[in-house]
């Protein structure tokens, strides 16, 4: 007779987020001993860390954390979806969040130096890696500082955590600049800019944008003397989809986000926009 409930296995494996037939395997070794069994897959976890490292980990969350004009952003990944909604990886997820803003890290390689109950990050991530059975990492951390930060977090899919973070800072610290800050967080979300404004983006790649777009209208036939403007045009359309500023609002689209800005008396200085795996 077994010395465990199929009930057991469903709380082990969603204690453990480990495979079923791992914890169906853990109890038997375990002998029905619940803790037991939780210990064992740890061990085995742990011995499997260096072989996960070159695994793909393209499913996780994006977390965020807002205090006034302070905006902490996290990208942590998993290998499953599975994984990715359980409630060990969701804890393991707010722990690192929860770090990242105390030692007010600015990306992924301080968050991991940094030390958490007497080791370093890097370390309670193989912990977690071990737990879970899957290869865990922290792909991108960003902090973001103004008069007022906003947040929102998007999911792609009603059963899963977030999968899209962003955080807009803003220079006019009012409940109205902020509900204007969320809504255009919501625009970035969807809207994937890359650029806040179009002197950020780097001079090889406008230079790209200009010689293609003369490449290409000399391959449309275009008469020389037009293409200085037919140039410009195509450059400035680049700005248009790519530069948080200068795109049309998704809300309005006959307006563009700094007149939306403009109109409810404030700017956004930084943002920072996270789509797991993307």
């Amino acid at each position: 007779m077994a010395a465990y409930t199929a009930a057991d296995v469903k709380a082990l494996r969603e204690k453990t987020a480990a495979g079923m037939l791992d914890c169906k395997n853990a109890l038997v070794e375990a002998e029905g001993d619940f803790d037991k069994a939780v210990e064992l897959l740890r061990v085995k976890g742990l011995k499997g860390v260096t072989k996960r490292e070159g695994r793909v980990a393209s499913n996780g969350l994006v977390a965020s954390y807002v205090d006034g004009g302070v905006g902490v952003l996290v990208e942590i990944n998993c290998e499953t979806d599975f994984v990715a909604k359980s409630e060990p990886f969701k804890q393991l997820a707010q722990r690192l969040l929860d770090q990242a803003v105390a030692v007010k890290a600015t990306d992924a390689e301080s968050l991991l130096a940094s030390e958490l109950d007497g080791k370093t990050v890097k370390d309670v991530l193989d912990e977690g890696n071990a737990q879970l059975g899957e290869k865990i990492e922290v792909r991108r951390v960003a902090r973001v500082e103004g008069s007022r930060v906003a947040a929102y977090l998007h999911r792609t899919a009603s059963d899963l955590p977030p999968t899209i973070g962003v955080l807009v800072a803003l220079d006019v610290d009012s409940d109205d600049a902020a509900a204007t800050g969320r809504d255009v967080a919501m625009h970035a979300a969807a809207m994937s800019p890359l650029y806040l404004t179009r002197d950020e983006v780097p001079a090889d790649i406008v230079e790209t944008e200009r010689r293609v777009a003369e490449e290409k209208g000399r391959e449309e036939g275009k008469p020389d003397a037009a293409l200085p403007r037919i140039v410009e045009g195509r450059v400035n359309a680049f700005f248009k989809d790519n530069v948080l500023l200068e795109q049309a609002f998704a809300k309005d689209p006959k307006l563009t986000v700094s007149k939306v800005l403009a109109a409810a008396g404030t700017n956004v200085t930084s943002f920072a926009r996270f789509r797991v795996g993307a």
